[in-house]
C-alpha cells in the first residue's frame, strides 16, 4: 500500500485565506505615509533612491530565478517589492544610483535566492544590503541631506549628521546632553519627520500609523513591537537616571533613528522572526538589548540594522525551544 508522502513548506505560514502576495501588498501601503513624507523632506532624490531600489531589486530576482536557478519567477507575489522599498527606506537620498544597485543585488542575489527565495532566507534581505553599504562605503551611507539642501524650509532642522551621530561625537568630544541639546531637533521635529536620516526613518508619526495599521490587519502582532521599545526605553532610562549628562532620554532613542521603523517593519518580517508569541518576545528583547548596546557602547549611533540581523541568526534556536503545541497532543493537568 503506497502513501503519499507529506510535504512541510517553508515559513511564512499563514493559517486564514489569505496569501503572502497580500499580505506583502498589505505591509507596502502601511509604508506609503512614511514615503510621502520623505517626498515632502528629500524631495528627488527620495523618489529616485526608491524607484532605483524597487526596480533593481525585481530586476535581480527576475533574472536570478529565470537563467540561474531556472525556476518560476516570482516577482508578483510582493516580496522583491518590498525589499526594494525597505532597503530606500534604509538608506540617505543622496545615495550614488550604482551603489544602490550593489545594495539590491545583495540583498536579493546574497541574503534572499542564495537561500532558495522567499521563505527560505535567515535574513531579512534589505538589511543584509544595508548593512553591506554601511560597511563597504562608510563615508557615503553617512552623509545625510537635511531638510534646508531640500529647498524647504523649516525652523530648527538639522544640518548634517543625524541626532543620534550628533550626540555619539559630541559626547565623545567631552560635551554633555545639556550642550548637544541646542544641536538636535526637538521632539516634536522628530516625530513629524523634519530632521536628517534615512528615507524612511524620520517621521514617526507616518511609521506608527503604517505600524498600527499593520496590527488591525492582523499582518502583525504587537509582541515584537512593543518589547522591542520598551526594552530599550527600560535600559536607555535606566542609564539616563544614573547620569542624564552622558546619556539621553528614552525619548530621544525611540523618536531617532531606526527604532520605530525596525519595530514595526523590520523585525516583524514574517519569514525572518519566531514563529510563537514567547518566542516574538525574546526576539524582541534580544533586538532592543543589542540595539541598546551599539548606540551607547560601539562605534556606530545606530544599531537597530546589527541588532535585527544577529537576532535573526537565533530565531531557529528559538522556534527549537519555544514550539508551539503539536495538534492534537494531550494536555498535561493535575488531577486534585
Amino acid at each position: 500500500m503506497s502513501t503519499k508522502p507529506i510535504i512541510i513548506s517553508a515559513s511564512p505560514h499563514v493559517h486564514s485565506d489569505r496569501t503572502s502576495k497580500k499580505l506583502m501588498y498589505d505591509v507596502v501601503i502601511a509604508l506609503i505615509p512614511a514615503f510621502l513624507v520623505s517626498l515632502y523632506v528629500f524631495g528627488i532624490g527620495a523618489l529616485i533612491v526608491t524607484a532605483v531600489a524597487v526596480i533593481s531589486c525585481l530586476l535581480f530576482e527576475y533574472l536570478i530565478q529565470k537563467y540561474l536557478l531556472k525556476a518560476a519567477v516570482t516577482i508578483n507575489d510582493g516580496s522583491a517589492l518590498l525589499t526594494g522599498i525597505l532597503l530606500a527606506f534604509n538608506l540617505p537620498s543622496n545615495l550614488p544610483i550604482w551603489m544602490i544597485i550593489v545594495g539590491s543585488l545583495v540583498a536579493i542575489g546574497v541574503a534572499k535566492m542564495s537561500f532558495g527565495g522567499l521563505g527560505f532566507n535567515i535574513f531579512n534581505p534589505a538589511l543584509v544590503g544595508r548593512v553591506f553599504l554601511l560597511i563597504s562605503f562608510p563615508v557615503q551611507m553617512t552623509m545625510w541631506p537635511t531638510a534646508l539642501e531640500n529647498q524647504i524650509k523649516i525652523a530648527d532642522a538639522v544640518t548634517g549628521a543625524t541626532p543620534l551621530g550628533i550626540i555619539k561625537e559630541g559626547l565623545q568630544f567631552g560635551e554633555t546632553m545639556t550642550d548637544l541639546s541646542s544641536k538636535i531637533p526637538n521632539n516634536l521635529d522628530m516625530f513629524l519627520g523634519f530632521t536628517g536620516g534615512s528615507l524612511g526613518e524620520m517621521s514617526i508619526i507616518a511609521l506608527l500609523i503604517g505600524g498600527l495599521y499593520l496590527i488591525y490587519k492582523k499582518v502583525i502582532t504587537w509582541h515584537i513591537p512593543v518589547t522591542m521599545l520598551f526594552t530599550m526605553s527600560v535600559i536607555t532610562g535606566i542609564f539616563w537616571m544614573i547620569n542624564p549628562e552622558q546619556y539621553a532620554n528614552p525619548l530621544i532613542h525611540l523618536l531617532s533613528g531606526g527604532a520605530i521603523l525596525g519595530a514595526f517593519f523590520m523585525a516583524t518580517d514574517l519569514v525572518t522572526s519566531p514563529m510563537t508569541k514567547k518566542g516574538m518576545v525574546i526576539f524582541a528583547f534580544g533586538i532592543g538589548l543589542i540595539t541598546v548596546v551599539i548606540r551607547l557602547f560601539g562605534a556606530y549611533p545606530e544599531g537597530v540594522s546589527f541588532a535585527i540581523i544577529i537576532m535573526n541568526a537565533f530565531v531557529p534556536l528559538i522556534n527549537k525551544y519555544f514550539k508551539p503545541r503539536r495538534f492534537g497532543s494531550k494536555i498535561k493537568s493535575k488531577i486534585m
